[in-house]
């Protein structure tokens, strides 16, 4: 290789000699050891730097630093010395298509914001060329269809390449919107809603709800939306701390079936006759008086409970047996109109006792101190 080629000559001298520097490469490549090979193909590549950078300056003002295209350039070179054959032509034109195709692919793969299928960035390509092209030959903006029918391609194609162009350099979120200067576009994006799953929930619990009787819909409403304790619930409505506990958790139970059903189950107080849904009556039954009692038994039904028994009492000649079995629920009004009935019948002379109590009123009614009248099944 002549002494006087240096990587600092002018690229017009450079480009005169590469096809001689090469092919003196080649011959002298056949006859070279391992250590003086790498000599040669390190003195070609320093040979033909300026010319790779010729190249890569065709390129500049497409966003990319020079840099870095005249690195790609220089990996181009690289690839068209250790592939070249001095059978197949000139090295310079080899040079040319091998350094240009690592710039296209570097552009085509590493510059797009977005990544854009090989094909549709290629047409992507084309149709801004040909948008130009008849832009000016029509003397306006050319409509999707001509530009399908100069490309050969479908009009849903040319759609798809001018939308994929958009992802070639995507707008920074941190870019600030117009007219406002403190407002970026990534503040313009909407999060994810995590409310938007409970809105179905929010609608069947609204329905369900309206399925309850007032009084529980009422103190659900004390309870999860006014924040109020049970005892002061119980206050305003006049009944015990424990009542309220009762009444909401049988509320809850049911609207918790009634969400994972598909078919609401019954509410047991939907179809209470009137009277606050507790019910008496009295029935003989050989020498007692039997009173069966229906419904809970709470402030707002026990004066009615307490003229049934004291009717019951007063006509009673032998035994009044009171039939607690369909009594789900009796509070601290219920248990005093109990006491008073065993007091006046104990002044009478009748038997009393409380028959068929469920486990829950069962135990209300022992700690109360009516332990003594309950008749044990």
């Amino acid at each position: 290789m002549p002494s006087h080629h240096v990587a600092g000559e002018p690229a017009d001298n450079v480009l005169e000699d590469l096809d001689a520097a090469a092919a003196a490469f080649a011959e002298r490549r056949s006859a070279a050891g391992p250590a003086a090979l790498d000599a040669l193909r390190e003195d070609l590549i320093r040979y033909c730097l300026p010319f790779a950078g010729r190249l890569a300056r065709r390129y500049r003002g497409r966003g990319e630093y020079l840099e870095d295209l005249e690195q790609v350039a220089r990996l181009g070179l690289v690839k068209a010395i250790d592939r070249y054959d001095p059978e197949r032509g000139s090295f310079t034109a080899y040079a040319v298509i091998t350094i240009s195709g690592e710039l296209k692919r570097h552009f085509r793969d590493r510059t797009w914001g977005v990544h854009v299928p090989r094909r549709v960035q290629d047409l992507s390509l084309e149709v801004g060329h040909a948008s130009m092209v008849l832009t000016s030959a029509l003397a306006r903006t050319p409509t999707t269809a001509e530009l399908a029918e100069r490309l050969g391609v479908s009009e849903a194609a040319v759609l798809e390449a001018v939308e994929s162009a958009a992802g070639y350099a995507p707008a920074s979120l941190n870019a600030p919107v117009a007219g406002d200067g403190l407002m970026e576009f990534g503040d313009l994006i909407g999060e994810v809603d995590d409310e938007l799953e409970s809105v179905t929930d929010k609608l069947t619990v609204t329905d369900l709800l309206l399925r309850l009787p007032a009084r529980e819909r009422r103190m659900l409403a004390m309870r999860f939306y006014g924040n109020r304790t049970q005892a002061e619930i119980a206050a305003e409505l006049g009944i015990s701390q424990m009542h309220v506990s009762r009444l909401l958790s049988r509320a809850l139970s049911w609207l918790r079936e009634a969400m994972l059903s598909d078919t609401p189950p019954r509410w047991e107080g939907a179809d209470r006759p009137a009277h606050n849904g507790m019910q008496v009556t009295t029935d003989r039954d050989g020498a007692a008086l039997v009173v069966r009692v229906r419904g809970e038994v709470d402030r707002d039904t026990a004066e009615r409970l307490r003229v049934g028994l004291r009717h019951a009492v007063g006509a009673g000649s032998g035994a009044v047996v009171v039939d607690f079995a369909g009594v789900p629920l009796v509070d601290a009004a219920g248990v005093s109109v109990l006491v008073d009935a065993v007091q006046a019948a104990s002044v009478k002379g009748v038997e009393f006792c409380v028959s068929g109590c469920q486990p829950y009123v069962a135990r209300i009614l022992a700690v109360s101190g009516l332990e003594n009248v309950l008749k044990r099944n």
